[in-house]
């Protein structure tokens, strides 16, 4: 992991992007130079200031990201942006959409649910948001969706994804980070000094102090971009999980009409034949008609039973995939837990 200084900060600021993999690989840098917390922050918010409105957001996120997962190492990160989150909150608010001021207003609740600042904190940021408008209280169920959701927008339910849009999404995940040979081998041979605290015992000179801190931060910084990648594929496999969902109700919603159809279709025929034979009755066309009525009925009904197949093989196939989905998410937050 590279060494700390402000003109490192500048670059990797100006390189963030608004992907949950980027926000959190550069908090886990920030979070391990945490000893230098106020030239951080300071760094943090010059740069806010320049960045263009549609990454000002990002910056917050980032913000976020430090204050919550730092806390368990110290304060300070806490301390630290205490005396600028306030304008900050304000500088954002002010420079950006009301879309924008949702997700403001996204993590000053889960600030507050999580008492990250005293309630002096958060009446000024509340104040610096809202102004004296008082925000509505989330129920219950509205910080679970928050909770679960990702910081874009996922397609509305009446707008179910394309079966192209599947295959994509799928075959996206096929070169994920979890299948990641490459890594698993190399962090699976990071040398044993960078796992044992025992081992610092045996340093018996700067230079091989030196070393071993080079090793270490190479391992950190190995660990970190691995961790924002399965993070990312975690928000992926959700994602498609989601999608994956929408287009199975909108298949059963499709089976649904096509045999609403049919059914009204068939209640029909026998009104349409009784009619139809008594116009050949008078016409002398009888039995041509009812071998043409008959054929109509015969094709309806493999129309029909080809329509029930199809849709059972695709829900059949998405369930599955369902399942499996949201096995390997489960699977691959328990290994991120272990790392």
């Amino acid at each position: 992991m590279s060494a700390f200084s402000e003109a490192a900060l500048e670059k990797k600021l100006s390189e963030l992007s608004n992907s949950q993999q980027s926000v959190q690989t550069l908090s886990l840098w920030l979070i391990h130079h945490r000893k230098h917390s106020r030239p951080i922050v300071t760094v943090w918010e010059r740069e806010l200031r320049k960045a263009k409105p549609n990454r000002k957001l990002t910056f917050l996120y980032l913000a976020n990201d430090v204050i919550q997962n730092s806390k368990r190492k110290g304060p300070e990160f806490t301390k630290d942006f205490a005396p600028v989150i306030v304008e900050a909150f304000k500088h954002v608010s002010s420079e950006t959409d009301e879309s924008c001021k949702k997700h403001l207003g996204r993590v000053l609740s889960i600030w507050e649910e999580r008492s990250v600042y005293e309630n002096d904190v958060l009446e000024q940021l509340k104040q610096a948001l809202y102004g004296d408008k008082k925000p509505r209280k989330r129920t219950y169920e509205q910080i679970k969706v928050d909770e679960n959701e990702n910081c874009s927008s996922l397609g509305s339910p009446s707008e179910p994804p394309q079966t192209l849009d599947l295959v994509r999404a799928l075959q996206d995940l096929e070169n994920a980070a979890s299948g990641d040979a490459a890594v698993h081998q190399r962090i699976a041979s990071l040398p044993v000094e960078v796992q044992e605290v025992s081992l610092l015992d045996k340093i018996t000179d700067k230079e091989s102090g030196e070393r071993l801190s080079k090793m270490v931060e190479d391992a950190c910084m190995l660990l970190a971009d691995y961790n924002g990648r399965l993070a990312a594929e975690i928000d992926d496999r959700k994602q498609l999980t989601r999608m994956l969902a929408d287009f199975l109700r909108c298949q059963k919603e499709a089976l649904a009409e096509k045999e609403h159809k049919l059914e009204v279709n068939h209640s029909t025929w026998p009104l349409t034949g009784n009619i139809s034979s008594g116009f050949c009755t008078l016409r002398g066309r009888d039995e041509q008609n009812s071998m043409k009525l008959n054929q109509a009925q015969e094709k309806m009904m493999q129309s029909r039973d080809a329509v029930n197949m199809r849709c059972i093989r695709l829900l059949l196939c998405f369930t599955v995939l369902l399942f499996y989905s949201k096995l390997f998410i489960s699977r691959v937050q328990s290994k991120r837990l272990k790392v």
